[in-house]
């Protein structure tokens, strides 16, 4: 059979349980304590949930810290501009034509290379060293076929 309990048995179950967590609570913050090297008492207040009791500030004093931080934004700003009217924005950096050229014979140096090893071809020796290499993709390494030469080119497959 089931045991039946009054409100007033489970009122006082629930206080001791209360009480023994506040032990436990207070054992744990002296254990902690042991470890960092801190007195028990300047552990930090908790609520009873065992969280951090909020400090809360007079409007006062939100108005004091406010102003003061107003007024080191002002400072910073008025100190700021003189140096910032001077200073230009840097360029934006520009890629030169031989630069953008060297850069699409690579992609099509690789491009070739891998179009011929899905083709299943085995790529030549001479196509991998000229894609190693950076040799010019319009020009045909010495042992290349045309073939491969021509699969080098923008638009082209094998």
């Amino acid at each position: 059979m089931a045991q039946q309990f009054t409100n007033e048995i489970i009122t006082a179950a629930i206080q001791g349980f209360e009480e023994q967590k506040r032990r436990i609570d207070s054992q744990l913050v002296e254990l902690k304590a042991m470890l960092s090297g801190k007195p028990a008492d300047a552990a930090a207040p908790s609520d009873s949930n065992g969280r951090r009791k909020r400090r809360t500030m007079s409007a006062a004093g939100r108005r004091a810290i406010a102003e003061a931080q107003r007024k080191r934004w002002a400072a910073s700003k008025g100190e700021s501009e003189p140096a910032s009217a001077t200073s230009e924005t840097p360029k934006k950096r520009k890629l030169s034509p031989a630069g953008r050229k060297a850069i699409a014979d690579a992609a099509r140096r690789r491009w070739a290379l891998r179009r011929a090893e899905v083709a299943g071809q085995a790529a030549s020796p001479a196509l991998k060293k000229a894609a190693k290499r950076g040799a010019p993709a319009g020009k045909r390494a010495k042992g290349t076929s045309k073939k491969a030469a021509a699969s080098t080119r923008v638009g082209t497959a094998v």
